[in-house]
C-alpha cells in the first residue's frame, strides 16, 4: 500500500514518515508550497523548511516533491481570512488551512499518484468503530491538536493516518534523534505563515490591501469613550492596545463592522453561558436527534467545559455551558468532545 507523507520540514512529520515506513508502506514525501513570504523564510514552507523535509525524505529513501498550492491557500484561506475580520469576526486560519489544502487538495493529489492514505504529523488519533471512523485526542494532552481537525469526514478519515498520536513529543524528538534526522531538535513552528510577526492588520493591508478607519469606542449604552485604530486591530476578550485612558480595565466586547464600533466593558461582562454555532460538522456523519451532554472547547488552548448541545431545525448548534465561559468570539471554531473522542465542531456566530 501507498502513502503520502505531507512534510512540513519539522520533526514531527519526518518522524511520522519513518513510523508509516516502518509499518510497511511504500511511501512519497512531500512539502505544500502555500505562501511565497517576502524573504523566503518566513513562517511555514520556507526554503530552509523545504531543504530539510528533502534531506529526512533521502535519508529514508523515499521520493520527495514540493507541489505548488499558492493560488489555493490564497483563495481558501488568507481570502477568508481578511472576509471574516471584515465583518468583525476572528477566523482560525490553521482550521481552513487543514480543512481545504492537507484534507482536500492534498488527499485529490494523493489519488492521483496512485496513495491510498494520506500522512501526517498530526497529534490525534483515528480509530473504526464497527462500519464509522472516530477522532480521538492525542495520548499527549499537551501536544493534542484534535481541535484543529474537527471538520474531518468520514471518508477523509479512512484515508488519513496520524502516526504520532499515541506518542509524546519527547518520544517523537527520541526517534528522530536515534535516526539522526537534522532537525531532531528544530523549535516548533507557532506562527501563521502569512502573519509571522502576529499583526493580522499589517498582513491584511499588505496581502489584501485592506485598509480599515478608525473609528469609535463606546460603551454598552452606546456612549463614546474613545477612538480605535481600525476594527481588524481587535477581537472579543482583548485588552493590550486599546490605549485611552479608561477609568477602569475595559476589554473588548464586540466588535460592528457596519457601524465602525468597537464595544468595550469590564471583564465580567465577557462572561456568557450560550452560543450557537453554524457550519457544522459532525464527525460521525450523522447530527443527533437529542440534546447531548458533552464538553465544549471553544479557543485553542483553552480547556474543553461542560455543556448541552442542542442540533437546530436549520442544522446550528446551539450550546448551553454548565457555568459562564470568557469571551466566546464569533468567527472561532467550537468543538464538541465526548470524553476524548470528537463529536463534531462549527463556527461561533
Amino acid at each position: 500500500m501507498r502513502a503520502l507523507i505531507a512534510m512540513s520540514g519539522g520533526v514531527d512529520s519526518s518522524v511520522a514518515a519513518k513510523l508509516t515506513i516502518d509499518a510497511g508502506y511504500e511511501c512519497i514525501g512531500c512539502m505544500m508550497k502555500l505562501y511565497d513570504s517576502p524573504d523566503g523564510e518566513s513562517g511555514c514552507c520556507s526554503l530552509s523548511d523545504a531543504e530539510d523535509a528533502r534531506s529526512v525524505a533521502f535519508s529514508l529513501g523515499m521520493p520527495f516533491y514540493v507541489f505548488n498550492f499558492c493560488d489555493g491557500f490564497r483563495e481558501n484561506v488568507i481570502d477568508r481570512f481578511a472576509a471574516e475580520y471584515l465583518r468583525g469576526r476572528t477566523p482560525n486560519p490553521c482550521i481552513d488551512c487543514n480543512s481545504y489544502m492537507k484534507f482536500d487538495s492534498l488527499l485529490r493529489r494523493a489519488v492521483e499518484l496512485d496513495c491510498q492514505k494520506i500522512v501526517t504529523g498530526h497529534y490525534a488519533r483515528i480509530e473504526k468503530r464497527g462500519d464509522r471512523y472516530i477522532l480521538r485526542k492525542a495520548a499527549d494532552a499537551a501536544k493534542d491538536q484534535s481541535y484543529v481537525l474537527y471538520r474531518l469526514t468520514q471518508k477523509q478519515l479512512s484515508m488519513v493516518m496520524f502516526p504520532l498520536g499515541g506518542m509524546t513529543k519527547a518520544e517523537t524528538r527520541a526517534v528522530a534523534e536515534s535516526c539522526g534526522f537534522v532537525n531532531s531538535r528544530k523549535r516548533d513552528s507557532q506562527d501563521i505563515c502569512f502573519a509571522p510577526d502576529g499583526d493580522y492588520a499589517s498582513a491584511l493591508e499588505r496581502l489584501c490591501g485592506v485598509t480599515c478607519p478608525e473609528g469609535d469606542f463606546i460603551d454598552e449604552s452606546g456612549r463614546k469613550i474613545g477612538r480605535h485604530r481600525g476594527i481588524v486591530r481587535y477581537t472579543v476578550g482583548q485588552h493590550k492596545g486599546l490605549g485611552g485612558n479608561f477609568p477602569e480595565r475595559m476589554y473588548v466586547l464586540r466588535v460592528d463592522p457596519a457601524a465602525n464600533t468597537v464595544t468595550l466593558g469590564t471583564e465580567q461582562m465577557l462572561y456568557s453561558r450560550e452560543f450557537t454555532a453554524g457550519s457544522f460538522n459532525w464527525i460521525s456523519g450523522e447530527p443527533p436527534k437529542d440534546t447531548v451532554r458533552c464538553l465544549a472547547k471553544v479557543r485553542y488552548r483553552q480547556p474543553e467545559q461542560p455543556a448541552s448541545a442542542e442540533v437546530l431545525p436549520d442544522g446550528r448548534v446551539k450550546v448551553i455551558f454548565d457555568e459562564p465561559q470568557r469571551a466566546v468570539t464569533p468567527g472561532q471554531s467550537a468543538v464538541l468532545y465526548s470524553g476524548d473522542e470528537v463529536l463534531g465542531g462549527g463556527i461561533i456566530e
